[in-house]
Formats: structure tokens, C-alpha cells, sequence
């Protein structure tokens, strides 16, 4: 790893934190310099209760202590290259934490953490799981967190789903590299992290048909709550492909 990583706990505007099942925790905060907003999501196993952290962000005290007083932190997910911001505080912060990212960019986010394994190494569990998505050459994945009312798909920037902005970095995002409106498979998505159109397109699919799917979370920004709006999501997505 680089010597000169910022590991400081550096807390940025964030949401509330959301409940959207017994199991599964979201908050959406900002991004340096962006109009964009990203999200965090907070898994709780079913074996042991403890919690996954995907794509972390740091929170103020009050809210670590609400996620603590939840479960213990003890898995690490850092979705990809994009998505180290606040990794490194969180491994300082809790040093126990297991960290893990997709095969593909592993080599990126060993620069400031250190990784204990890619998707395929995470711990068998009934209620959390990670799998890497074909057709993003190992780099993009998908975390299924199955509750009481079904299964939630969380993504990252393979799929987008959020409102063109209108500052000039978030128009240069959102509507000329067609990031925007979703949810959709973005211009740069398919340039940076596809790698086999049909191979995606046939995933994105069949997480669509799950008979129990609930709800899609994606990196930027909006949840997509209640199985049909989410099957529909999830195709018109992979119509882009």
C-alpha cells in the first residue's frame, strides 16, 4: 500500500440514516466537488448479526454509534475502484474489519486498504451474499441481502438511477457521458467496466426475474422499492446494453 494515505475520519453532509428492512440500512451522502450523491449501505448477517459496510461513508458520532449499537461492523465491501473515499477510515477505525472488493480492482483498492479477499472469498451466509456480475471483467458485483419482505439487489455504477443535475460538473456527468435520467446502464459504464454486452445484459435479467426480488439499491442515488418498480428497473437498465 502507499504511505501517504488519508486515513482521518472526515465526516461530510449525509442523510438520516434509512431503514428499509430488518436487515438492511441505507444512507446517501454527499460527494466532494459533485452535485452527485453516493450511498452506503449496511448489511446484518444472519449468522452472528454482524454488519457488512458497502461503500462506506463516515458519519458523524451519533450515527456510528446507532449502526454500533445495531451490530458490530465486520466486513468491509469496496464496490470499486471509485468507492475507497472513506475505506481507510473505517479499516482505522475498526482494525478487525475484513475487507473485500471485486477481483478487478482489487490491484486499485490495495493503493489505500489493505484487502482480505475478492467477492467469491466472502463468508457463506444465509441472509448477506456478494457475486461478481458477468461481462464487467470481474470488477463490478452485486451484494443480495434477502429479509422478511424478499430479496434487495445492491449495485454500484453499473447501474445509475438518478435526475440530470444542472451544475457543470453534474450536467458533464449526468447528460453528456449519459449517466442520466435512469435508471440505465450509463455511456461511461459501458466504456469504463463493460466488457460483454450480453453477458451483463442476461444478468441484469435475471436478477430481474428473481420470484422474491423487493428493491434496487444503486450507488447514485435513488431506491427503486417493491418488486415490480424493480423488475422494471432492472430491464429497462439492461435495455441500454
Amino acid at each position: 500500500m502507499a504511505g501517504s494515505i488519508d486515513s482521518s475520519w472526515r465526516v461530510r453532509p449525509s442523510s438520516g440514516i434509512g431503514k428499509l428492512t430488518e436487515r438492511l440500512w441505507r444512507v446517501e451522502g454527499v460527494l466532494p466537488g459533485l452535485s452527485l450523491r453516493r450511498t452506503m449501505t449496511i448489511a446484518k448477517c444472519e449468522h452472528g448479526g454482524g454488519l457488512v459496510i458497502h461503500s462506506a461513508i463516515a458519519l458523524d458520532e451519533s450515527g456510528m454509534q446507532e449502526i454500533e449499537a445495531w451490530g458490530s461492523p465486520l466486513h468491509l465491501v469496496v464496490p470499486g475502484v471509485y468507492h475507497r473515499l472513506d475505506a481507510p477510515a473505517y479499516k482505522q477505525r475498526y482494525p478487525a474489519l475484513k475487507v473485500f472488493t471485486t477481483r478487478g480492482s482489487r490491484a486499485a483498492v490495495e493503493k489505500v486498504v489493505a484487502v482480505d479477499g475478492v467477492y467469491e472469498d466472502f463468508p457463506r451466509d444465509e441472509a448477506v451474499r456478494l457475486h461478481t456480475l458477468p461481462g464487467t471483467g470481474d470488477r463490478e458485483g452485486a451484494m443480495l441481502v434477502r429479509g422478511a419482505d424478499g430479496v434487495s439487489v445492491i449495485l454500484n455504477d453499473v447501474v445509475m438511477n438518478m435526475d440530470r443535475k444542472r451544475d457543470v460538473l453534474g450536467f458533464l456527468f449526468t447528460t453528456l457521458m449519459g449517466s442520466a435520467p435512469g435508471p440505465r446502464v450509463s455511456r461511461l459504464a459501458k466504456l469504463a467496466l463493460v466488457k460483454d454486452r450480453p453477458a451483463l445484459r442476461a444478468e441484469l435479467e435475471r436478477l430481474a426475474a428473481l420470484p422474491d426480488l423487493a428493491r434496487l439499491v444503486v450507488a447514485h442515488e435513488k431506491v427503486v422499492n417493491g418488486g415490480a418498480e424493480a423488475r422494471q428497473a432492472l430491464r429497462s437498465a439492461a435495455s441500454f446494453l
